[in-house]
């Protein structure tokens, strides 16, 4: 059984009994091995770092100690198992070739342990779509090709601290459910603006006709020259700001005529931005990611908003669970009532805003089931 260990670096500020107990319920959730070690000093907390990652998983919070910070910095072997958690917002390091998640408090500990326990067993292949460090892709293959392919836009409400990682378990799942899984960092808002976040998400859906062949070294020929992929069998899938980032993408295809996605999915999505930014939801999230209050930029909440772009011109489905957000089911209860002059399939079930991208949780199963139900009728 693979052993995760997470490791907590002298002088964290946090409370290591707390963590425990967040990881012990990760363990269990995950049926994996554990433990939680805290080491007295750097050198000490260094040769648990690299004896654990000889043969196991790790998480690593390096904390606010200079010395212990500086060891994130050289490449390691064991990279691609080992994830860098910071409680608090640092911003990206570059950690040597591991992950490194941060500004998601205590909570971060769930998300990490699940990225380096997902990483590991799913082993997808990292393909980037533009020269910045956040333009990537993870692509995840199924045995049987060629392929439908399910492109994934994570949420977070337009914020950095949030990644790709969300969507780990979501990617996994539908691999092996015969889906080739591309699940899309991009860059967001808050760091770089509207106008990058918009951009990268159509980069990111052109790459899929020049990904590279996993099994071929690089370059490899494009996936498109073998059919591994079926153009005419692409989902767009986003969770929160996600589904709205998905549901734009598609009417922009679906509305100029290029090629479009078969189906667009929202999993409880913003899906009307104008009242996300008059309710204030998330703090005025809404109005920092598009650069103002929808009283101030209209032209560009009208471009963005799905609600005010219907109809949108293709097939979507609208997912929502009822115990989430009132707003949100509120936003994507209206959307559906609204979208009578598109193809609009609304689904909601008993779940919160994370059982969406939960492969457990009934709801995604029966959302995963009318994907694969409408790509198998797509022409």
């Amino acid at each position: 059984m693979t052993t995760v260990t997470v490791l907590t670096a002298p002088g964290l500020v946090a409370d290591l009994g707390l963590l425990g107990e967040l990881a012990g319920r990760e363990f269990a959730a995950l049926r994996v091995a554990g433990r939680v070690v805290s080491p007295p000093d750097t050198p000490s907390f260094q040769a648990a770092l690299d004896a654990a990652g000889a043969d196991g998983l790790v998480v690593a919070l390096p904390g606010a100690d200079p010395e212990v910070r500086a060891l994130m910095d050289p490449p390691r072997p064991y990279a691609p198992r080992l994830v860098w958690l910071d409680l608090g917002v640092t911003g990206p390091h570059p950690a040597g070739g591991a992950a490194h998640l941060y500004g998601r408090g205590a909570q971060g500990l769930t998300w990490a342990i699940r990225h380096v326990v997902h990483r590991a067993a799913a082993r997808p292949r990292r393909v980037h779509y533009g020269p910045h460090p956040d333009q990537y892709g993870e692509l995840h293959l199924p045995e049987t090709r060629p392929a439908p392919v399910a492109m994934l836009l994570h949420g977070g409400f337009y914020r950095s601290i949030w990644a790709a990682d969300l969507m780990d378990a979501l990617a996994a799942d539908l691999a092996a459910r015969g889906f080739a899984a591309w699940n899309v960092e991009y860059r967001r808002p808050d760091r770089h603006g509207w106008a990058a976040t918009v951009s990268d998400v159509a980069a990111a859906y052109t790459a899929l006709s020049t990904l590279p062949d996993p099994d071929l070294p690089d370059p490899g020929r494009p996936l498109g020259d073998r059919s591994d992929l079926d153009p005419a069998r692409v989902a767009v899938i986003g969770h929160s700001a996600g589904g709205q980032l998905a549901l734009r993408l598609a009417a922009d295809l679906w509305q100029s005529g290029r090629p479009a996605p078969a189906l667009a999915v929202s999993l409880a999505g913003l899906l009307d931005l104008v009242e996300c930014d008059l309710r204030d939801l998330s703090g005025g999230a809404t109005a920092m990611a598009l650069g103002g209050r929808s009283t101030e930029i209209p032209e560009e909440y009208a471009r963005s908003s799905p609600l005010a772009r219907l109809p949108l011109g293709g097939p979507q489905l609208v997912v929502q669970g009822a115990q989430d957000d009132p707003d949100l089911v509120d936003f994507n209860r209206r959307y559906a009532a609204a979208g009578t002059d598109d193809d609009v399939t609304y689904l909601e079930r008993p779940g919160d805003h994370f059982d969406v991208i939960d492969p457990a949780a009934p709801i995604w199963d029966a959302t995963a089931e009318l994907i694969a139900a409408r790509l198998r009728a797509a022409p």
